[in-house]
């Protein structure tokens, strides 16, 4: 089964060039395109896609508020956040906004494509350029506010906790079984529960959770 994609961008250039990199691609299927975020959010009503590639900064209605609609009305849909990294200081924004993924324009385009399968497939991705400016972002964000964690933690085992921190530190399902001794199996059972009981969209979202918390540090 393909992809179904919607992209939003105002630049026709990076719409068309996407565009043609995927028609390669037979499991990939670009079924809509925004210039804005109002079209962003129209397309997913008109056509139900499984991803929209995002770029934040569009006229009108910018593409962190087109994902908090897009993921607060169709739960299906999810965002992979595609922008240029080095003029955006909205990474905790938009993936606050409920975005699975953020990837950055100067990415190779296979990995590109590839996140938006990792997305589709119900995972999340952060690319790896992006996490120092997620948690400069975050740090800045609690010293200008009292120290809270906006999801509860009390439901939580100690294992549970152990492992939302390996989560918040990166960790796959693999380096957390190698990290705690146990199996993938059982490192995936423990993170399909912390979603489930944090009420988290998908990892990113535990990510967030963990740093707000306090259980991860930049320095740790």
């Amino acid at each position: 089964m393909s992809v179904r994609i919607v992209l939003a961008d105002d630049q026709e250039l990076v719409r068309s060039g996407l565009r043609v990199l995927m028609a390669d691609h037979p499991d990939l299927e670009v079924v809509g395109e925004a210039a804005t975020g109002e079209e962003a959010v129209q397309r997913v009503r008109e056509t139900g896609p499984d991803v929209v590639v995002m770029d934040i900064r569009m006229p009108g209605m910018d593409g962190i508020e087109a994902t908090r609609r897009i993921t607060d009305g169709h739960m299906s849909t999810r965002v992979l956040i595609l922008t240029t990294f080095d003029e955006d200081d909205h990474v905790y924004g938009a993936l606050r906004a409920g975005a699975s993924g953020f990837a950055v324009k100067d990415m190779a385009l296979d990995d590109i494509l590839g996140a938006i399968r990792v997305v589709a497939a119900g995972d999340a991705l952060i690319a790896p350029t992006v996490t120092r400016r997620l948690i400069a972002d975050f740090v800045e964000r609690r010293t200008a506010a009292p120290r809270h964690s906006t999801r509860p933690l009390d439901g939580i085992t100690e294992r549970e906790r152990e492992v939302l921190t390996l989560v918040g530190r990166g960790r796959s399902n693999t380096e957390i079984a190698q990290d705690l001794f146990i199996t993938v199996a059982t490192a995936k059972s423990h993170v399909s529960r912390l979603l489930t009981k944090l009420d988290a969209r998908d990892r990113v979202q535990l990510v967030i959770t963990a740093y707000e918390a306090g259980l991860v540090t930049p320095w740790s």
